[in-house]
């Protein structure tokens, strides 16, 4: 049996205000970004939750590439508790998918909400992430939209 381990990350607590050097202002996060990974028996599951925006992107990857370096041959993504996304979130979703794809790791998109959804369909990206339903090894499947690595790349998509 593998071996089992976590992690966690957290920016930003309920209400905090901070400056954003992108916009030099004031900022409040309604929703703070918090990434918790499971490894065990060569599965990985990174469970993200608040806002998936440029401050929290790096989480994204960073997440993912420890996953890769554990050696496991399949990651979900849980992104049910995902409040909000943006371009940088988006990145990092496309980012950690072609870093998967690479290291001939199965990559699943799990619990897509409404407003990523939009996101994808307005940048004709909608079939990105292709639905699976394949169950990982010892863990029953979360509700919600399931995606796959499987699809075409994004570069694909817009050619």
């Amino acid at each position: 049996m593998g071996a089992l381990w976590a992690r966690v990350h957290g920016i930003a607590s309920r209400g905090t205000r901070g400056t954003s050097a992108r916009r030099g202002a004031d900022t409040v996060t309604a929703h703070p970004f918090t990434s918790h990974t499971v490894v065990h028996a060569g599965a990985a599951r990174v469970t993200l939750a608040g806002e998936l925006d440029l401050d929290a992107a790096s989480y994204v990857r960073e997440a993912v590439a420890t996953c890769l370096v554990e050696g496991v041959a399949v990651i979900r993504l849980d992104l049910t508790g995902v409040s909000f996304c943006d371009c940088a979130g988006l990145n990092a979703l496309f980012t950690a998918r072609v870093a998967a794809l690479r290291a001939g790791v199965d990559l699943f998109v799990e619990g897509v909400g409404p407003q990523l959804t939009r996101l994808l369909s307005l940048i004709g990206a909608e079939d990105a992430f292709l639905e699976a339903d394949a169950p990982v090894v010892g863990e029953p499947p979360r509700q919600g939209r399931a995606m796959s690595t499987t699809a075409p790349l994004l570069g694909d998509l817009l050619a």
